[in-house]
């Protein structure tokens, strides 16, 4: 189960909501999404947990680029919404990388000469390996993604929550996030 609430700093505090995320399919939707929220373009976080699972927070200051934290990138790489907030960029991938390193892999086999080919594993006589070029085995493989937390874990220290803090956070998070930003009450309310 998934919960994603909006929280938009004003002058009085913080305002808390609820937020389906049945349109976001990128980052930019989600991006946006904040921004909209935004009262004079002050700070909004986005967060999005899959109960027992992972967290993410995103941070919008204005027309800044999103900060992003995520506390077990493995996890959320298994889930729709948490692969929003696993960009290439911060999982240190070239954009676009999935799309060639794919495009290569449909290369791999084209004359037949896999076998033979030292950048392969060994292979049937007729070349069929069903394996990945030696090259890029599993410690290599750059579609990877690393277990734990990734992302700005300073995401949230100059809110009063610092970075020890925020990467020994598991379970129940948002709770503990909202205590520390003084948001714990409006935060009650769209829970």
């Amino acid at each position: 189960m998934y919960f994603a609430a909006l929280l938009a700093r004003t002058e009085d505090g913080w305002e808390a909501s609820d937020t389906e995320l049945d349109d976001v399919e990128a980052l930019s939707d989600l991006t946006d999404l904040a921004r909209d929220a935004s009262v004079d373009e002050d700070t909004v976080l986005v967060y999005i947990e899959q109960e027992d699972a992972w967290f993410g927070v995103v941070r919008v200051d204005g027309e800044e680029d999103p900060r992003i934290y995520v506390s077990d990138a493995a996890a959320a790489a298994r889930s729709s919404y948490g692969e929003i907030l696993l960009t290439d960029e911060l999982l240190g991938r070239e954009p676009g990388a999935e799309d060639e390193i794919a495009a290569l892999e449909e290369l791999v086999g084209l004359d037949g000469d896999e076998a033979e080919d030292p950048e392969f594993g060994p292979g049937d006589e007729d070349g069929a390996t069903g394996r990945r070029p030696a090259a890029v085995e599993a410690d290599d493989d750059p579609e990877a993604v690393p277990a734990g937390p990734i992302g700005d874990a300073s995401i949230l220290a100059d809110l009063g929550l610092s970075e020890q803090a925020l990467l020994t956070l598991r379970t129940d998070a948002l709770a503990e996030i909202a205590d520390a930003l003084g948001a714990d009450e409006v935060l009650e309310s769209v829970r």
